[in-house]
């Protein structure tokens, strides 16, 4: 009996699960309504910064030190690593859109476009007004060369807060104004 006590609590770690995700859905709309509604991009400027403190925001303190791990990491160039913080991020917390997101960033710098892009979309199922990942998606899917489809979720991204900086790789349509 007392084997089997030590062993449940050696294990329960393994065992832990992840709680959901915050609900950032409410604080994110106001940024982006203040995104939307700034006259130009100097007014808008706290808006990205705001948003990425509610996505980098985990569900507890395992999932933040997996998150942070690996950003630390893939700041570093330390690819390895940072995938390995990710994949680690996504299995405990598999609801947690920042975590496909932040593996989609190192897997778009390593050029692996569609890796990357099927966490983008993992990221978007779970958060379909994460700004950076919709941006994430348009600029993995010009790194694929489908630059037609790539507009199209650059302006979705955009619509959402016009003030992005790949704002800039918006070409116009044959026949529309921007």
């Amino acid at each position: 009996m007392k084997y089997f006590l030590m062993l449940t609590f050696l294990a329960a770690p393994a065992l832990a699960s992840c709680p959901p995700p915050p609900d950032i859905s409410r604080d994110a709309d106001a940024l982006l309504e203040r995104a939307q509604a700034a006259p130009n991009e100097m007014a808008a400027r706290g808006v990205s910064a705001g948003l990425w403190e509610l996505w980098a925001t985990a569900p507890d303190e395992q999932a933040q030190a997996l998150l942070d791990r690996g950003m630390s990491a893939r700041s570093s160039y330390n690819f390895v690593e940072a995938l390995d913080a990710f994949d680690r991020l996504v299995d405990y917390c598999p609801d947690y859109a920042e975590g496909y997101n932040q593996r989609a960033f190192v897997n778009f710098l390593r050029q692996d476009f569609a890796s990357a892009l099927v966490d983008l979309d993992l990221a978007i199922a779970r958060s379909p007004r994460h700004v950076a990942a919709i941006s994430g998606k348009a600029l993995t899917l010009f790194g694929l060369g489908r630059d037609a489809e790539a507009q199209e979720v650059l302006r979705g991204a955009v619509a959402l807060n016009p003030w992005i900086s790949e704002r800039s790789l918006l070409v116009e349509p044959p026949g529309k104004e921007l």
